[in-house]
């Protein structure tokens, strides 16, 4: 797959991205250069954190005036999304800031639009919908996860039609990203290992992505342009860095050369998969979390060892790749690619991520809606290396739901 890779490549990053301890502390001079007027978007454990009180005090030490809005919860519920539009409406921000998880940047993201281009957030559903540049957008992650700090995507619940979607454009992408990994250093291991699961995912979909056939207007009819060798760069960093210090975070929190690591990794992940895409974890894991009501980050991580099994045909010389990147001894392509396959199992199970989709809750019965359901993500599923219909959609979700992976070879 990746040898025959061509010399393309493509990236839509922040303007400014800093990296490392502390960095948070320049939160308010940044600020300060792109408004007067600060929305923060964050949730309830965030905003009762001291170090989110002392970004307060440092953005009004640089005559920012703030709102904060701290109802945002898990998932991104259209109406969360709608009720921090309302709150802020007398407010009039200049400058919107997302603190914490994937949520709350999404939130971020999304409000931005709404405050600069109006309308039903439902009409941004979709890649490039959104019509221009929106309201400066600062991104602060507090756990080392999704990436959203780097990437052109928000996801939102939408509760009438009872799924997940995506609103993909690059006017999402914040101007600044601060990515500091102290902000991480109070996640518990559940979080820790949910979060890093979640940008092992980001990276390995990344990392084999279908390539797109090359053509100037590439970026400009697709969010997502599929594996390039810039992304590639980005999601071997990612994964070499998840190997060796997630499971050293989950076990120690205060541990912060492995804190540094992963949101190094996550950061990573995701200017690999904001550019790349990623693919049938992600695609599987919107009805799975939709009818049971667990973590994003639990659920791709949960699916990702079947998802491999079942590409690893097309995905020979890329699994080979990174089984190498971790350290994996050198044999044939298919024997390392396999090994790779093994270790992400063996790593999810170490940090106890769930192994089935039966642990995650899922009911015997729901397979068939997760197959059937998982396809609507067109997005996704044009990203997948090896074609994705409905039958390979069941046989991936019945495996992932028994924990037979055997079956998926040679399916």
């Amino acid at each position: 797959m990746s040898g025959a890779l061509s010399m393309f490549g493509a990236m839509r990053l922040p303007r400014s991205l800093l990296f490392g301890s502390g960095q948070r502390h320049a939160l308010g001079s940044v600020t300060a250069g792109m408004g007067k007027r600060a929305l923060l978007c964050t949730d309830k454990r965030q905003a009762a954190q001291p170090e989110f009180a002392a970004m307060l005090a440092d953005l009004a030490s640089h005559g920012v005036e703030t709102h904060v809005f701290d109802d945002t919860i898990p998932d991104l519920p259209i109406s969360s999304i709608e009720a921090c539009v309302a709150d802020v409406a007398d407010f009039a921000p200049d400058v919107v800031i997302g603190v914490g998880g994937g949520s709350s940047m999404d939130m971020a993201k999304v409000v931005a639009v709404l405050l600069t281009h109006g309308g039903d957030l439902r009409s941004y559903y979709g890649e490039f919908a959104v019509p221009g540049p929106v309201m400066p957008l600062i991104a602060v992650p507090t756990t080392a996860g999704t990436g959203s700090e780097v990437t052109p995507v928000a996801v939102v619940a939408d509760e009438e039609r009872g799924t997940k979607i995506g609103i993909a454009s690059p006017h999402l992408v914040p101007l600044c990203a601060i990515c500091d990994p102290e902000l991480t250093a109070t996640c518990p291991p559940g979080l820790t290992a949910c979060s890093g699961a979640d940008a092992l995912t980001h990276a390995v979909e990344a990392y084999t992505t279908l390539a797109r056939p090359i053509d100037p207007m590439l970026t400009q009819d697709h969010v997502f342009v599929g594996k390039n060798v810039l992304s590639d760069h980005f999601a071997k960093l990612a994964v070499g860095n998840i190997f060796r210090f997630l499971q050293r975070a989950c076990e120690n929190g205060a541990d912060m050369e492995a804190r540094e690591g992963i949101m190094l990794a996550a950061t990573a992940a995701g200017c690999a998969f904001g550019t790349a895409g990623t693919a049938a974890a992600h695609a599987l894991q919107y009805p799975v979390g939709n009818l049971t009501h667990t973590a994003h980050g639990d659920g791709v991580a949960s699916l990702l060892p079947y998802v491999m099994q079942f590409n690893l045909p097309n995905c020979i010389p890329a699994f080979a790749e990174l089984a190498a990147v971790i350290g994996l001894p050198q044999a044939a392509p298919d024997v390392m690619a396999q090994g790779f396959i093994d270790a992400v199992a063996d790593l999810m199970a170490a940090v106890k991520i769930p192994r089935t989709l039966a642990d995650l809750g899922l009911r015997e019965d729901q397979q068939d809606y997760v197959a059937t359901n998982s396809l609507n993500a067109a997005r996704l599923v044009k990203n997948n290396p090896r074609t994705l219909d409905l039958a390979a959609m069941q046989s991936i979700t019945r495996a992932a739901f028994t924990g037979d992976r055997a079956s998926l070879i040679d399916a």
